[in-house]
């Protein structure tokens, strides 16, 4: 009589294994948390989890960390070139309305 085994889907993976299985493909992770009394909503809490590599996630337009101040050196640049611009509109903007 030959002896069967129970397989389990992650039977011969490593761990290894599976973390690049899913930084290949990424998964998201949602969740709502609501805290209610009598009928009268006290808190909502959206949780928003998405594990992913960079790659991946660039492929899906997702590109955050290129413009965090915390996270990236250009995006302390583009922060001031943003402030400059604002500034000279407004000075532009107040000039048209002196003018009429």
């Amino acid at each position: 009589m030959t002896e069967q085994r129970m397989q389990h889907a992650t039977s011969g993976s490593s761990l290894a294994d599976i973390l690049e299985r899913v930084l290949d493909k990424g998964i998201v992770i949602a969740g709502d948390i609501t805290v209610s009394l009598a009928d009268v909503e006290l808190l909502n809490i959206k949780v928003r989890l998405l594990v992913a590599s960079v790659d991946k996630a660039m492929e899906m337009g997702i590109n955050w960390w290129e413009s965090d101040p915390y996270l990236s050196s250009r995006a302390h640049q583009i922060e001031q070139e943003n402030q400059l611009l604002r500034d000279r509109l407004e000075r532009l903007e107040a000039s048209i309305q002196a003018s009429t």
